[in-house]
């Protein structure tokens, strides 16, 4: 019997579109099984816990066989809901914002971002990346049925910007932003500081 979704560890949640990623590379060299020791050594997550998460699933392996990647990568794939396609917004396309249009995710099928959004005229009304840049003040215009956005604009627009997001009806936010954004219980929102993580990776550098 499998787990109810909303039951199962954030810390799981987060690792399973890794746990996918490889598996669909194992897929892609045509392999069909694959040992939780495997899975560690290439995702960096020790054996454990990997047994663990999958646990949440139910039983997905069989000992002394290890997992079936199709198996494997049939199920996360459903589980991920990587056979439908997630439309997301930029908001800020300053550099940050712009690799992010030239990389699109490539990398995840389902993932797509269709349209970005800035009040550079430079930018305005050109594509990058494929991608339409819209003026800002027509969020409300062009969002339509967008689930996500990720935010890259300045600090002291966010929480003005992330109020009209709302207002639209997003579900999830990816902030790259120094400010901590409020928003409905409702609305899910990751923050992504890439000057605290570095000073993070610092520290552990220069202390362990």
């Amino acid at each position: 019997m499998y787990m109810d979704q909303n039951k199962i560890p954030k810390a799981t949640a987060k690792r399973l579109p890794l746990y996918y990623r490889f598996l669909n590379s194992l897929h892609l060299q045509g392999k069909t099984r694959v040992s939780s020791k495997e899975l560690s050594e290439s995702v960096k997550v020790d054996s454990a816990t990997i047994r663990r998460d999958f646990s949440y699933f139910g039983a997905l392996g069989k000992k002394g066989y290890g997992y079936n990647v199709e198996y494997l990568l049939n199920f996360f794939r459903k589980t991920l809901d990587q056979d439908e396609i997630t439309r997301v917004a930029l908001i800020g396309v300053g550099n940050l914002g712009t690799a992010f249009l030239n990389y699109n995710f490539t990398k995840n099928n389902n993932t797509k971002i269709e349209m970005a959004f800035d009040t550079d005229p430079g930018k305005v009304d050109h594509n990058i990346g494929g991608v339409p840049v819209y003026h800002i003040d027509d969020l409300e215009e062009y969002i339509g049925n967008v689930s996500a956005a990720i935010l890259t604009v300045p600090a002291q627009a966010a929480q003005a910007i992330t109020d009209r997001l709302v207002e639209c009806g997003i579900a999830g936010i990816l902030n790259f932003t120094p400010a901590r954004i409020a928003v409905p219980s409702n609305i899910r929102v990751h923050h992504i500081d890439l000057a605290i993580e570095l000073q993070s990776l610092v520290y552990f550098l220069k202390h362990y």
